[in-house]
């Protein structure tokens, strides 16, 4: 499995943070899942100077990158117009236990 960092920030066109609430429960219940998977590893939310939710940011771990562009593919804030550019570059996290 290879390790990744995501990067997405949201759209600027004022209704991004609407369309962010719509669709939070799919993007969350989606993660839960890849969670449960071992894929995803840890993420949050990405917040400007005054606390308003501006992105995400992810740790995810795929067999290949291609995996990971499929997901992406179905991802809500993706198909919903949330996230309006996506960085992905593929990391080795520390892992303290070893």
């Amino acid at each position: 499995m290879k390790q990744y960092a995501l990067v997405a920030y949201d759209y600027k066109d004022g209704g991004a943070l609407e369309r962010r609430m719509v669709c939070r429960q799919s993007h969350l219940d989606g993660l839960r899942r890849l969670a449960r998977q071992g894929r995803f590893i840890s993420g949050g939310v990405i917040l400007d100077d005054h606390g308003k939710m501006i992105g995400s940011n992810a740790h995810f771990q795929f067999p290949d990158r291609r995996e990971l562009e499929a997901w992406l593919e179905v991802e809500p804030y993706m198909t919903g117009q949330v996230w309006e550019q996506v960085e992905i570059s593929e990391v080795k996290l520390f892992d303290p236990s070893s």
